[in-house]
């Protein structure tokens, strides 16, 4: 049975996490691999919403095990946060279907202060930060520092760590604040120690070795989904840099964050919007800032599931799917939020960009040049039916299944499955990926 990593292919917000929910019926196991509570998954579920930053989408499944790879960065507080929430609903009634990487990195309160503080130093280069200390985390683990899942669980071996850590981020912290007049945060080890030995305690029954349980469910064939974070468009190598998060959300990192082979993934499947959305700074090429895009926003509920911010919208931009599809091979694409386009007398799809007078078809690899690009789009008749109701894709309004063919034919990836609407039901799984 192929192993399945789902991906965003825009600037993450894309519904992966509906995506994740429908497959995981047909896995075993559902696995995080990079990023942290930056991220938020809105699962609507018979009309219940459910919203995840950190455990995988699967776990609304009984029966299924989720795991939070070593890639993953973890504030304990968030997940003990969302363990509690899930059982109060009913839900993680055995602490099996949960397990934390080891080798997971922990954030840390200075963590989320330097990145709060660095990003108000930035003025008007603000990136656009969550706030929530992902970059901090990884910066501190890149640098052979950080502070792991693994060491919550050893008192001693806590308190060496945090102390060599601490003074060197509260001297940061001292510089930032002075320059923004801003009163100097109060943080002591024996505090932060106090506070996170007793998180490490609340999750040690579900800290484990993941990447030996990983490859002992790959050895029996067990059927493996991998949950990607943020987008396509958002990694730190193949996005927009620097307006970008701080890992890996391409499909290529499906592995490394889990500690698996490459070859334990057989397919990558896409995820985008039937339009395009941006939270945050950086280039958009297909941005409207005008009433469309404000209709966008209100029927697509365009508002972060972490942070509540607004987020830009605008047209389906083909030049961003090709470029997705090439960096991630992907097998195929789920087209989500369609119904938000109901009621639009027309649609565009960009196919190319002009800069300095010539037709691209590729994405520029450096942002100024992506702010300067002037989208070429294609117009398309939209349709007034709602399709929350569609099951089939020939239930569909002709000139839907017209767009979606053109999305097909514009990113040169199948569409594989479109939803029309927020419930888990509300979709038309046209394939279904673990199908040799």
């Amino acid at each position: 049975m192929p192993n399945v990593v789902v991906i965003g292919a825009q600037w993450g917000d894309e519904g992966k996490g509906k995506v994740v929910d429908l497959l995981t019926e047909h896995a075993q196991v559902v696995v995080r691999f990079q990023g942290g509570n930056n991220a938020g998954h809105t699962l609507v579920v018979g009309g219940q919403k459910t919203v995840l930053h950190l455990i995988p989408s699967g776990i609304l499944h009984p029966g299924k095990t989720c795991v939070i790879g070593n890639g993953v960065v973890v504030d304990p507080a968030v997940l003990v946060g969302e363990i509690d929430a899930l059982k109060v609903r009913g839900f993680l009634k055995d602490d099996a279907q949960l397990l934390i990487s080891d080798n997971a990195h922990v954030i840390f309160p200075w963590h989320k202060l330097l990145d709060s503080f660095r990003e108000k130093a930035r003025g008007g280069s603000a990136i656009g930060t969550t706030g929530r200390g992902i970059g901090p985390a990884y910066e501190d683990k890149v640098a052979r520092r950080g502070i792991r899942m693994r060491d919550l669980l050893n008192a001693d071996r806590l308190r060496t760590r945090i102390e060599a850590r601490l003074p060197a981020a509260l001297d940061e912290l001292r510089d930032l604040c002075a320059r923004a007049g801003d009163p100097v945060p109060q943080l002591e080890v024996p505090q932060v120690l106090a506070e996170f030995t007793a998180l490490g305690e609340r999750l040690k029954p579900f800290v484990h070795d993941a990447s030996l349980y990983l490859s002992g469910q790959v050895r029996r064939g067990a059927r493996i989904l991998f949950e990607g974070a943020q987008g396509t468009l958002l990694d730190v190598d193949h996005g927009t840099y620097p307006f970008v998060t701080s890992s890996n959300c391409v499909a290529g990192n499906a592995a490394v964050g889990s500690g698996l082979g490459p070859t334990a993934i057989d397919k990558a499947m896409g995820i985008s919007k039937a339009y395009t959305t941006r939270v945050g700074g950086g280039p958009f090429p297909t941005e409207l800032n005008d009433a469309t895009g404000d209709q966008l926003r209100k029927v697509g509920d365009e508002f972060g599931a972490t942070t509540g911010r607004p987020r830009r919208c605008g047209w389906l931009d083909g030049v961003v799917l090709r470029y997705a599809s090439r960096v991630n091979g992907l097998w195929g694409m789920a087209l989500t939020k369609l119904d938000v386009l109901s009621g639009l007398k027309t649609l565009q799809i960009c196919t190319a960009y002009e800069l300095d007078g010539q037709k691209v078809t590729e994405l520029p690899g450096d942002y100024e040049d992506l702010e300067r690009v002037k989208p070429i789009y294609e117009t398309l008749q939209g349709w007034d039916e709602q399709i929350a109701g569609v099951r089939t894709f020939d239930e569909l309004p002709e000139n839907a299944k017209r767009y979606v063919r053109r999305v097909e034919e514009v990113s040169g990836v199948p569409v594989v499955c479109v939803s029309v609407g927020a419930d888990r039901g509300e979709t038309v799984l046209l394939q279904n990926p673990f199908r040799s």
